[in-house]
């Protein structure tokens, strides 16, 4: 009764329902978008390239992300990928770069040449990924030996890339509107839709391979209730991880301007446990794509780099794991500064009581932000991993990507952002949020995917 009473109370209030409808109509505008396909593509053509992703690790994670518009060969089949590549190579630059530091403090003038860059970069890796895109899709259809052949000229070439580029810049525009107009990080609600757009068919083919009588099959209907209860318990660990916190007390000296009396409360610094989000992910998968492109140069003839093409095999998770690990100190360690949240404190009047304000405050919290990292990043490459080892036990690949990675750590981090602005127009307008006890934390890095 309570969900019903909650999901009245949205109806009710008029701004968050035009929100919720703006939102859901983007949504199906991008989701008929990735069924649009590119002209002079045959219906062979698609089964020719949707074969080859579905024998490819690598393929099926790209797929999975545009919400299966790379294998159907669509307007959209680049997807909002190369945008958040370029947000990643903007983040980096605003970390080493003096002129982009000084951007960023800019406040909303230099946030806006930002984005600028960041569309300018864009554009730029749409020009280089469109046309290897479209040579992938002839070398596919032509390798093919169902008959068909496709031939791409330069010409055609040059009109399909501005038709990927044009794509994807579109879905950036919907995402920027759904931010604006909608619910939610409207780039992060992008991907999640594009990677739930994939669940409803991975859990049927894992139910229908599971049925008596399929040969492939293995333990029937309790293996795939099993499978279920494991993708839940795996989904409350990264809740957990995502929403995980360790509060340092501070005190506030009290100041008396007048006849009132300022400062003297207690608060908290919340350290999150796993303050990178999924960039350490991401960076990893960004360097184990180099033996994959080494072995498609190579023909795969070197067993070493062979070894490294395999996304379910025990050298690639093992080096995985391990770049993970390093990559979350390392992005922890650039984008926390206890120095700096040293300074803060001592300007305002704050300490950490039994801690000396200053150099001692800026070596406590580096201290703690080591602890909590550890644990932290062994759990995040756990689960960055956790595919393999499903599918180590039999579970499809396509239904083994949801029980961790990217995949998973994106849908949390999302869905919990998103119903933290849902709970925050109820409190606003006096409504009971939508939990009973408690509230939602939201993601506190501001990253967008």
């Amino acid at each position: 009764m309570r969900f019903i009473d909650t999901l009245k109370n949205i109806w009710t209030i008029q701004e968050l329902r035009q929100r919720i409808l703006v939102t859901l109509l983007l949504v199906l505008i991008y989701r008929l978008g990735c069924y649009v396909v590119l002209p002079g593509i045959s219906p062979s053509d698609i089964d020719a390239l949707a074969n080859f992703t579905n024998k490819s690790g690598l393929m099926q994670l790209l797929d999975m992300f545009s919400g299966g518009a790379f294998s159907q060969a669509s307007i959209f089949a680049l997807g909002i990928m190369p945008y958040i590549t370029a947000s990643i190579v903007i983040q980096l630059c605003g970390m080493i770069l003096p002129s982009f530091q000084k951007m960023q403090r800019e406040g909303e003038s230099g946030r806006q040449k930002l984005n600028q860059y960041t569309r300018l970069l864009t554009v730029l890796i749409l020009v280089l990924q469109a046309p290897a895109y479209l040579v992938n899709l002839q070398v596919q259809v032509n390798g093919a030996s169902n008959g068909t052949t496709l031939s791409l000229g330069f010409w055609t070439l040059a009109y399909l890339t501005i038709i990927l580029a044009a794509g994807s810049m579109f879905i950036m525009w919907l995402g920027e509107r759904i931010t604006d107009r909608g619910i939610g990080n409207g780039i992060s609600f992008i991907i999640l839709v594009g990677i739930i757009a994939r669940l409803p068919g991975a859990l049927y083919y894992e139910f229908h391979s599971r049925l008596p009588g399929d040969g492939a099959g293995q333990g029937g209907l309790v293996m795939f209730i099993v499978e279920i209860v494991l993708l839940f318990a795996v989904t409350v660990g990264a809740v957990l991880l995502v929403q995980g916190t360790r509060k340092v007390p501070v005190q506030y000296a009290k100041r008396i301007v007048g006849n009132r009396q300022y400062g003297g409360a207690r608060q908290y610094i919340p350290l999150k446990v796993n303050a990178a989000g999924v960039m350490p992910i991401i960076f990893a998968q960004a360097i184990m794509f180099i033996p994959m492109t080494l072995a498609g140069f190579q023909g795969g003839s070197n067993g070493f780099v062979q070894a490294f093409t395999d996304i379910n095999g025990f050298w690639y998770n093992l080096v995985f794991f391990v770049l993970i690990v390093a990559f979350t100190y390392f992005y922890t360690a650039i984008t926390v500064r206890p120095t700096q949240m040293a300074d803060d404190l001592k300007r305002n009047n704050g300490f950490i009581p039994g801690v000396k304000p200053g150099k001692k405050t800026a070596e406590y919290l580096d201290t703690i932000m080591s602890r909590i990292t550890l644990p932290g990043s062994i759990f995040l490459g756990i689960v960055a991993i956790l595919p393999a080892f499903a599918r180590f036990f039999g579970i499809s690949q396509n239904f083994a990507q949801f029980f961790g990675g990217t995949s998973l750590l994106i849908m949390v981090g999302v869905v919990l952002d998103t119903l933290q602005q849902v709970e925050s127009h109820l409190m606003m307008h006096h409504y009971d949020g939508l939990m009973k006890e408690g509230k939602i934390k939201g993601r506190t890095t501001g990253q967008a995917y």
